[in-house]
Parts: structure tokens; C-alpha cells; sequence
């Protein structure tokens, strides 16, 4: 069976979703952080795997659910940092980030099948990618691609196909970068925590006349 990776940061203020301040806080950034997180979470571990592993950058808290294991980021930058979360995997893998709390379990069940494809790959609206799994997880296919560029997605899936791979495609998601980013996402899938955490927000900033 495949592992299920996420990788992510601790929702801490001033560390995640900086570019979400303005009009949010720092401390509003990260509840909103928190619920994306709490959401992606939720949904990975209901997917059949041999291993749900969250890679963290942080402490775990209490929006992580029962069933993983939590390993820390090595240090260095992205592409390092996804390479070796693959790298110790045995087996297929699929790796997840925290910045789309609108995915389902029906969203992500196709990646979990390796008879077709060789790897899968979700591109995120903003050029980046949400989703990537590869029957055979090797840590080269990653390192040296540049990431949180607007190319960042087209390099990864030009090496994965110039590697040879068969690459079934998921479908381009929003990643929830800037307020806009969240405004959309929550309507979009307005049953997750992201989605409620995102209301009381703005229904509190509504409220305070800012």
C-alpha cells in the first residue's frame, strides 16, 4: 500500500500564512493555518494506507487526529525537504501539503493506484504543485527544482517526465496563499474547518467596524 505523506508547518504567528497579513493578523493568519491543517489532516487519514506520516516543521498540537506517525523536516530548502520526506519511503508515496483544505478523500483515492501511472501530480493554480506520488519515491526527481516560483509546477512535471514516468494528472486546486486565495476556498468548500474558521473571522472584523 501507499504512504500517505503531509508535509507541513507548526501554525505558530508569524510563521505560517504571512501572506495572508494584511487584512489578517498574525495571530488570525495562523487560526486560519490551523484549520487547513486540521482539515488536510482529517482527510488523509481516511485514506487506506500502510503509514500516515505527518513531516513537520514545528511541535504537533492538538488538530493532529490519532493514526500518524509525526517525523521532523530536515533541514534545507523545499525541494530538499520533500526529497527527503520521500526518501524515507518504502514503497509508493504521496505527498501532501497543508495550503488546500478543500480536498476529499474521492479527490486523492486515484493516487493511490500505481497500475497505470507512475507518478501523480497536482498542480496548484498558482504554478506550484499540491500533490505529488511516485511508485518509486527517489529523492533526485525533486532536489534542485526551484520551488514557490510560478515555474515551480512545469519544472517538476518536466522532470518527472523526463525521468521516463507515466504521470497521471489530479486536478488543479487553489492553494490558500493571499486573502483572496482563503475567500475563495472557503465558498468553495464551505463543510471544513477552514471554511467555518474563515467566517468567524470576518464576521469579527465586520463586527469591529475594521
Amino acid at each position: 500500500m501507499t504512504t500517505v505523506l503531509v508535509i507541513a508547518k507548526e501554525p505558530l504567528p508569524g510563521r505560517v500564512k504571512t501572506r495572508l497579513t494584511p487584512p489578517f493578523s498574525p495571530v488570525e493568519a495562523a487560526a486560519l493555518a490551523e484549520a487547513a491543517l486540521a482539515d488536510t489532516l482529517r482527510t488523509a487519514a481516511l485514506l487506506p494506507a500502510s503509514r500516515h506520516v505527518l513531516v513537520l516543521d514545528g511541535r504537533p498540537g492538538p488538530w493532529l487526529p490519532p493514526g500518524f506517525e509525526v517525523v521532523p523536516q530536515v533541514g534545507g530548502g523545499l525541494d530538499v525537504r520533500l526529497a527527503a520526506a520521500f526518501g524515507a519511503c518504502v514503497g509508493p508515496a504521496l505527498l501532501i501539503g497543508m495550503d488546500t483544505p478543500q480536498i476529499t478523500p474521492g479527490l486523492l483515492e486515484p493516487a493511490l493506484s500505481w497500475g497505470t501511472y507512475d507518478a501523480w501530480f497536482g498542480p496548484a493554480e498558482d504554478g506550484g504543485f499540491w500533490a505529488l506520488g511516485l511508485a518509486r519515491p527517489d529523492p533526485a526527481l525533486l532536489l534542485g527544482v526551484p520551488m514557490s516560483v510560478p515555474e515551480t509546477g512545469a519544472v517538476q512535471y518536466a522532470r518527472l517526465r523526463a525521468a521516463g514516468l507515466r504521470v497521471g494528472d489530479l486536478p488543479v486546486l487553489r492553494d490558500v496563499d493571499r486573502a483572496e486565495d482563503a475567500r475563495r476556498v472557503a465558498t468553495a468548500a464551505p463543510g471544513t474547518d477552514f471554511a467555518a474558521a474563515y467566517r468567524e473571522l470576518v464576521a469579527d472584523t465586520a463586527g469591529a467596524g475594521r
